[in-house]
């Protein structure tokens, strides 16, 4: 199993759900985060005054996926989120160790 987390830009994440819905992954947790890296911030004017953030708001998704479809999953958010532009965001991919579905008391990959 994997664990999938992407950042992405917050505009894009419509988009990136309903591709992902797609191609059956079903559960995904967002988050709104804020970070920087090669974009460095931008510069904004509020009130007439200009003023400088180097923190930009992005989304961050978590997906457990099995390994079967996590090569697709990576795919997936790289085709949808892509605007070509710097700031696009990162995929990471992990190992997953184990997964247990707190209902039912499933385990593994039956979990997801």
């Amino acid at each position: 199993m994997k664990f999938i987390i992407a950042i992405i830009k917050p505009f894009k994440l419509d988009t990136v759900r309903e591709a992902l819905s797609g191609i059956g992954i079903a559960g995904m947790t967002v988050t709104e985060v804020k970070g920087f890296g090669r974009q460095k911030g931008q510069t904004e004017i509020y009130r007439g005054a200009e003023y400088s953030t180097n923190m930009l708001p992005k989304v961050k998704l978590e997906i457990a996926a099995s390994d079967a479809v996590a090569a697709q999953v990576v795919e997936t958010i790289q085709a949808t989120a892509n605007t070509g532009a710097i700031g696009d965001g990162k995929i990471f991919v992990l190992e997953l160790a184990s997964a247990t579905r707190i209902r039912t008391g499933e385990s593994g990959e039956t979990a997801l």
